[in-house]
């Protein structure tokens, strides 16, 4: 079953990742995507418009109870967790910090998980702590499909190889086979 929506988390290192995956991305391929990305609170923020100079999503920062569209690409808003709703709406939320992390990734992946099963794809580039191991491992439990960054290719590879280390049937592709494995799962057949 194609998952119905795409996660992507990351942290120090992973912006330019992110970027790569965007660019690379087939634009026929218009499932939701949720990213993630740890990033200061309080601080302005030109995240979002780089992220729409880059991709063919609608790119927006999540708002509370906004619906999950197809098209679009949401980030979490800095210091917020994003929930996915049962009625498949997004939520904020403001509690304890997961990981030393608000948004944390595995709040995010977890959530999901929990909803979408199977239909989930859960990414994990380069950060610098565990945020995200816990989540990928649970999307993968409930039948979701799971990928890390390669830890050879990672520029902080604590975070996919605190996955790898909990769990080690994920996926460990460099981003270039991301690419490719997105581009293979999510563009129309005609």
């Amino acid at each position: 079953m194609k998952p119905e929506v795409i996660l992507i988390g990351g942290s120090a290192g992973a912006f330019n990742s992110i970027l790569s995956i965007l660019k690379n991305l087939d634009n026929s391929i218009n499932t939701p995507i949720v990213i993630i990305l740890h990033r200061l609170k309080n601080t302005a923020s030109s995240f979002e418009t780089i992220l729409q100079n880059n991709t063919h999503y609608k790119v927006k920062e999540i708002e509370d109870k906004e619906e999950l569209k197809k098209g679009f690409l949401y980030t979490a808003p800095a210091d917020y967790h994003v929930l996915l709703e049962d009625n498949l709406t997004l939520s904020l939320d403001v509690s304890e910090l997961v990981n030393f992390s608000r948004p944390s990734i595995d709040v995010t992946f977890e959530s999901f998980a929990m909803l979408l099963q199977e239909k989930c794809c859960g990414i994990l580039l380069s950060g610098s702590n565990k945020d995200g191991a816990n989540g990928l491992k649970t999307i993968a439990e409930n039948k979701g499909k799971t990928i890390i960054q390669d830890c050879k290719e990672a520029e902080f590879p604590i975070m996919p190889k605190a996955a790898k280390n909990i769990y080690d049937k994920h996926l460990e592709l460099n981003t270039t086979n991301i690419i490719k494995a997105l581009n293979n799962e999510y563009c129309k057949k005609t």
